[in-house]
């Protein structure tokens, strides 16, 4: 069993990519399942975060709290402006552009971590960044998204920070709880959790791309470019802001990596939940989540022969 984890969470991007070919190639097999499983599905994810996380992993925020601050006003500034950028750049339709738009606001995806691991990057700012970014979401999403995408659609602002309160942050601490109460369960579960979480994701995908499929192969091309130009755009102005601000380069990758790689299940969960009306905009979130997974295995190679 434990083998079979492995080469799952090995073959991350893959796997997920696999499995958005398939939906899209046969979108009959997921479409008697609703969408509305996407909210639990992330919770799960969420849950899973909570397991990993301790109070050691907080201690970052205390000790360094410049990096930690630098690493989170990027990750909040460059995405969301990068995705203004590009729905100009691009013209996207209101659909297209919300859908960018909320990839852009959300904090930074769990898989980072792993990523910076590979990278030979500062392992710790990016779980102190990861933790910090996803705390003040409930707040910064919605406002964010609010701010860019509020003057063509209708932002739910209270309600976006009610569905990341019960869908991030409730099932984080219920997962931390359990983690410092039942230690040895923990220690079983853990093993398991890059594996599942995977399959999760990639369950996730294949329901928003299958739900989409029509459209998909409409706007498909358009989409992919803009999400590939959006995670580039963060691994790479996220790298030079750190550079500019004189960090090691270990520093340097992990806020790179940190700002590159978002929560694209919250943007797809959200988008399916609070912009019903707009179908499409959790198309971005969906191709996010397949594309940041092997941008990001490429980017842990590259870096990681930097940082030896």
């Amino acid at each position: 069993m434990k083998r079979i984890c492995d080469f799952i969470a090995r073959w991350m991007g893959a796997l997920i990519l696999l499995t958005a070919v398939a939906a899209m190639v046969f979108p009959q097999v997921v479409l008697p399942i609703g969408t509305w499983v996407i909210n639990p599905l992330l919770g799960l994810i969420m849950f899973g975060m909570g397991l990993t996380l301790s109070p050691q992993d907080f201690k970052v925020v205390f000790s360094r709290p410049k990096d930690v601050l630098i690493g989170c006003l990027a990750q909040f500034t460059v995405m969301p402006l990068i995705a203004w950028l590009l729905v100009k750049v691009f013209s996207l339709p209101p659909e297209l552009a919300l859908g960018v738009i909320l990839v852009g606001c959300c904090p930074g995806g769990t898989a980072s971590n792993v990523i910076t691991y590979l990278a030979k990057g500062d392992l710790a700012l990016s779980v102190g960044m990861t933790a910090t970014s996803t705390v003040l979401a409930p707040i910064l999403t919605p406002s964010l998204t609010w701010l860019m995408a509020g003057t063509f659609v209708e932002v739910d602002t209270w309600g976006m920070i009610q569905s990341i309160l019960y869908v991030v942050i409730a099932p984080i601490i219920l997962g931390f709880l359990i983690q410092h109460y039942l230690p040895r369960f923990t220690k079983q579960a853990v093993v398991y959790l890059p594996a599942f979480s995977t399959v999760v994701i990639a369950i996730v995908v294949a329901l928003v791309v299958g739900h989409n499929a029509a459209n998909l192969k409409t706007a498909g091309l358009l989409v992919v470019l803009v999400v590939v130009l959006h995670n580039l755009g963060g691994l790479g102005v996220g790298y030079l802001v750190g550079r500019l601000l004189g960090l090691t380069r270990q520093k340097r990758t992990a806020i790179s990596i940190e700002v590159g790689m978002q929560n694209s299940g919250l943007a797809t969960a959200l988008a399916a939940t609070h912009f019903a009306a707009y179908p499409m905009a959790a198309i971005p979130g969906a191709v996010f989540s397949v594309w940041h997974n092997i941008s990001g295995a490429l980017m842990a190679k590259l870096y990681s022969l930097h940082n030896k």
